[in-house]
């Protein structure tokens, strides 16, 4: 991609309101979910584009996108760290959230919200509507307690959906992540 698209920070998301921008972002990685399409078929479609603030701090560092607030008719433009700030302030352990969903979509793989897994992401081998999501992610810090319930929950929950469950422990001294997979048997 020669130009960056643009995308303006709105009520804790970005809008990508050129929809042949937003199909691009769509197309070349899964970003975003078009307004109106739960469940895109293709990624053409003519309606803007809504990236959550995960998605698009990385989409800005990796320089594919430029993101702008408008206040009183003038337009702002928002750099990495301020946008960073703001993310801070809506997710939880933000900064250990976004080392791990960088970390996976640099592997080359589609890191979607797993809200409604109960997970931090659900990921892809290749995307939303090509493949299902064989991945659940949660991510825990290094002092965070993982009770015995806890895995048994996460791997219930993982074999009803027919998903691998992974937690995932960034070392933020260190820039390295630790990848738990867990791998249910019957016995």
């Amino acid at each position: 991609m020669n130009r960056k698209i643009e995308a303006e920070f709105v009520e804790n998301f970005l809008v990508v309101w050129n929809p042949k921008d937003g199909s691009e972002l769509y197309r070349i990685g899964f970003y975003g979910k078009p307004v109106g399409i739960p469940k895109p078929k293709v990624a053409d479609f003519d309606v803007p584009l809504i990236l959550d603030l995960m998605e698009g701090l990385y989409l800005l560092e990796k320089g594919v996108i430029t993101v702008f607030e408008k206040k009183k008719q003038k337009e702002t433009k928002i750099s990495f760290e301020n946008l960073r700030r703001r993310a801070r302030r809506l997710y939880e352990e933000f900064d250990l959230k976004y080392a791990v969903y960088k970390d996976l979509r640099d592997r080359g793989l589609i890191v979607t919200p797993g809200v409604k897994y109960g997970c931090d992401f659900a990921v892809y081998k290749h995307g939303p509507g090509i493949d299902h999501a064989p991945y659940l992610v949660s991510v825990k810090s290094r002092r965070d307690e993982i009770t015995a319930a806890d895995i048994v929950k996460a791997g219930r929950l993982a074999t009803t959906v027919r998903k691998r469950f992974i937690i995932a422990v960034p070392d933020m001294e260190k820039d390295s992540i630790k990848y738990l997979i867990f791998k249910w048997f019957k016995a």
